[in-house]
C-alpha cells in the first residue's frame, strides 16, 4: 500500500474546506464566550480508566488504547471530551458556584458512526456546572440554537425528551440485563412488534406504559397523551412538565420523542437533539448528565451539548472564495511596505515569485499593486 493512502474513514482536510471549518470554529467558540463561556483545551489522551469510568460497553469498544512507555499504564485517545471537562471542573477549578466552560477539538473513534462518517470528528461543545434548576438547561439550548444559526444553518428540528421516564417505569422491577437492553432497543428502534413481545413477560400496567412510550412521539401533543398515559408514575409527570417547560420558552418548533435512548449514557434528565433534513443522526445532542462528576468525586449539577464541525460545515454552502491582492516579488522597500501595510489592515496580498503564478482555491485576486508615479498603488485587476 502507498505510504500516501490513509486509513479508512479518514481524511485530510484540503485549503477551503479547512478555512470554512476553523471560521465556524471560531464563529461558534465566539458565541459561547458571549453567553460567558471559558474555553479550555483537555489533553487528547488520558489514562484510559479515567476517560471510560462509569461509560458504558460501546464508549469502550470505540476507544484507541495504547501503553504509556513512560508509566507502562493504558493510555486512550479520547471518544468523547464531557468526562475531561467534568474532570477538570471537579479538580482543577474546584469552583464553588456557577461554571461555564467550552471547548473544541478533535476525538477519535475506532469504528465510523454511519457509512460516510469520519472517525476523527472536531467535536465543540459547552458545559453548565452548578445549577440544578431548568434554567441552566434551557441557556444550554439556547447557546446551541445560537450558534447553529450564526453557522446560517438552513433547516434545522428540535426533538425534546428525558433521560428519567424508561428508569421510573422500570423502578422496582426485577428484569434481567437482557430483558432491559431488549426493552432499550425496542424503544431506540421504535419496534412496536418486539414490545408487545417483550411485555408478555411483564405486569399489565408497565406492559401498557412501555407499548404506549414505544409510541410517544410527534408534536407538543405528546406531553398531554404521556400525562394520560403515565398518570401512575409521579417522576415521569414531573419529567413531562419540565420538557412543556423548556419547550414554552425555545423561539422554535420543537417536537417530542419521549422514546428517543440514542446517544451516551450519562444524561440524567431532560435532553435535547437537533436534526437536519439531509441526516436521520442527530447534528447536535445535550441535556442534563448530573452523575457525569461523581467518578472524580465532585457530583454536582451539569448540563452540556456537543457537535460535529465537520458535519455542520458539510451542511452548509461552500463559501466563496476570499477576494485577495496580487503584488509582484521585488526588491522594494516602498512595495514591501506598502504590502505590510494592506495585511495589517486585514486584507490578503499573494506575491508572485518568480517564474511562478500562484495556485490557490481559497483566494481570487481581483485588485493588484501596481506602480504608479506615485508609488504602489491597489487597482481593479486587469484581465491578462
Amino acid at each position: 500500500m502507498a505510504a500516501w493512502v490513509l486509513p479508512d474513514h479518514i481524511a485530510d482536510v484540503l485549503p477551503s474546506e479547512a478555512r470554512h471549518i476553523e471560521e465556524l470554529r471560531r464563529l461558534c467558540l465566539d458565541t459561547a464566550r458571549g453567553f460567558g463561556y471559558e474555553l479550555v483545551m483537555p489533553p487528547m489522551l488520558e489514562h484510559v480508566e479515567s476517560l471510560l469510568s462509569g461509560a458504558n460497553t460501546d464508549l469502550d469498544v470505540q476507544t484507541f488504547k495504547m501503553v504509556d512507555q513512560l508509566s507502562g499504564r493504558t493510555l486512550g485517545l479520547r471518544i468523547d471530551t464531557t468526562p475531561q471537562v467534568a474532570r477538570i471542573d471537579a479538580h482543577l477549578l474546584n469552583r464553588v458556584g456557577v461554571t461555564r466552560l467550552c471547548y473544541c477539538g478533535p476525538v477519535l473513534h475506532t469504528k465510523p458512526l454511519g457509512p460516510y462518517a469520519t472517525r476523527e470528528p472536531l467535536q465543540l461543545g459547552a458545559e453548565i456546572y452548578g445549577h440544578a434548576g431548568l434554567e441552566a438547561d434551557l441557556e444550554i439550548l439556547q447557546l446551541a440554537l445560537h450558534s447553529l444559526r450564526a453557522s446560517q444553518l438552513a433547516s434545522f428540528h428540535i426533538d425534546l425528551s428525558d433521560a428519567r421516564i424508561l428508569p421510573a417505569l422500570l423502578k422496582g422491577q426485577s428484569l434481567s440485563t437482557d430483558q432491559t437492553k431488549a426493552i432499550t432497543d425496542a424503544l431506540t428502534h421504535k419496534d412496536i412488534s418486539a414490545m408487545r413481545g417483550l411485555s408478555a413477560q411483564l405486569p399489565q400496567a408497565l406492559a401498557q406504559a412501555l407499548q404506549a412510550l414505544v409510541q410517544m412521539y410527534g408534536d407538543l401533543q405528546v406531553l398531554d397523551q404521556a400525562r394520560v398515559q403515565f398518570a401512575a408514575w409521579p417522576e415521569v409527570l414531573t419529567a413531562l412538565d419540565q420538557l412543556a417547560w423548556l419547550a414554552s420558552h425555545i423561539d422554535h418548533p420543537v417536537s417530542i420523542d419521549l422514546a428517543d435512548l440514542r446517544g451516551y449514557a450519562y444524561y440524567s434528565g431532560p435532553r435535547f437533539s437537533v436534526f437536519v433534513p439531509e441526516s436521520s443522526d442527530a447534528l447536535v445532542r445535550g441535556g442534563r448528565y448530573d452523575e457525569v462528576g461523581a467518578i472524580f468525586g465532585r457530583k454536582r449539577p451539569a448540563a452540556g451539548f456537543s457537535l460535529d464541525i465537520k458535519a455542520l460545515v458539510n451542511l452548509l454552502p461552500h463559501p466563496q472564495p476570499q477576494a485577495a491582492i496580487r503584488a509582484p516579488w521585488r526588491d522594494d522597500a516602498g512595495l514591501n511596505a506598502t504590502i505590510a501595510q494592506l495585511r495589517a489592515q486585514g486584507h490578503t496580498v499573494v506575491c508572485m515569485l518568480p517564474g511562478h503564478e500562484s495556485e490557490v482555491d481559497e483566494f481570487e485576486c481581483d485588485r493588484e499593486l501596481v506602480d504608479t508615479s506615485g508609488g504602489w498603488t491597489v487597482q481593479p485587476l486587469r484581465q491578462q
